[in-house]
């Protein structure tokens, strides 16, 4: 299966959300990073036909996504950031009620709700209102209901907001076993998650894509701007703020370890280490609030 955009545009007013786009995309796990005003959740929009380019066009096997109406719907599952729910409903109801409006007949519904709230650990919860659910809650029951039909391409918009540690790696196992001959575009504001279930990066940045590649290959453009240096504790705010920092560790007796990103050694006893994703997302977003 190959997702493709040509040319995708989309303007709302003076502001370009999206640029002169041109991506192709095939099974596997395409993780989405940028910050506020990227462009990612409008990307996400455009390629769930959701909102209509201002020019170019999306592609799926070769035929205009625009054109194939509830024939594309049927292949797609679609977790927005804030997605709507019924207050009132029990998980499983509302599960069954999203199968219902996806056209699934209704003992392959139940079967395939019961196998989801399993997955994403709701089972026992299944009975209860989705009101008296906390947020992570919430966003495992979403995350379930983006998998009802099966589908060939699923696209989350911040799947893990609101997950705790345990549930996030749950979430990316789920993903990871889910992902076999499917195409899985996800966006999270949370770079590790990418970075582990993600083969193939896609870094945004005023609408367009300044990296598409797998982690390692990517964060090779700062291979030598990465630096770790020890300061005393006492001292050691004043220097992470003079400097890119990505990380701050404690280590005792007075002292901090700061990974810092700069083009020369940023002090004396600075050393130079091997760059990570959350390190290249510094590199070009520094300053900027993440989704």
């Amino acid at each position: 299966m190959e997702l493709k955009t040509c040319g995708l545009t989309k303007q709302f007013g003076s502001k370009t959300a999206v640029k002169d786009l041109n991506i192709t995309l095939t099974n596997g796990v395409y993780g989405l990073l940028g910050a506020n005003g990227a462009g990612k959740t409008t990307l996400m929009r455009l390629l769930c036909n959701l909102q209509a380019p201002t020019s170019g066009q999306v592609f799926l096997g070769g035929k205009n996504i625009a054109g194939l109406g509830e024939r594309y719907r049927a292949l797609l599952g679609y977790l927005p950031q804030h997605f709507g729910y019924y207050p009132d409903f029990s998980a499983l109801d509302f599960l069954l009620y999203v199968s219902a409006l996806k056209g699934l007949e209704e003992k392959a519904a139940r079967k395939k709700s019961k196998e989801l709230l399993e997955a994403v650990g709701l089972s026992r919860e299944a009975k209860q209102k989705i009101k008296t659910f906390s947020g992570g809650m919430k966003q495992r029951l979403g995350i379930a209901q983006a998998m009802l039909n099966d589908p060939h391409i699923l696209i989350l918009d911040e799947p893990t907001a609101g997950l705790d540690p345990k549930e996030r790696v749950r979430f990316r196992n789920l993903i990871s076993a889910f992902s076999k001959d499917r195409i899985v575009i996800l966006s999270t504001h949370i770079v590790s998650d990418v970075e582990f279930v993600a083969e193939d990066i896609i870094m945004m940045k005023a609408g367009q894509v300044l990296h598409f590649g797998n982690p390692q290959e990517i964060v090779s453009e700062i291979d030598g701007k990465v630096w770790e240096c020890t300061v005393p504790t006492d001292s050691a705010e004043k220097y992470a703020a003079a400097y890119n920092t990505s990380n701050l560790r404690h280590t005792g007796e007075n002292r901090t370890v700061l990974r810092i990103i700069a083009d020369r050694p940023p002090m004396k006893n600075a050393a130079r280490v091997q760059p990570t994703l959350e390190d290249l997302y510094l590199f070009y977003f520094k300053g900027e609030n993440k989704e």
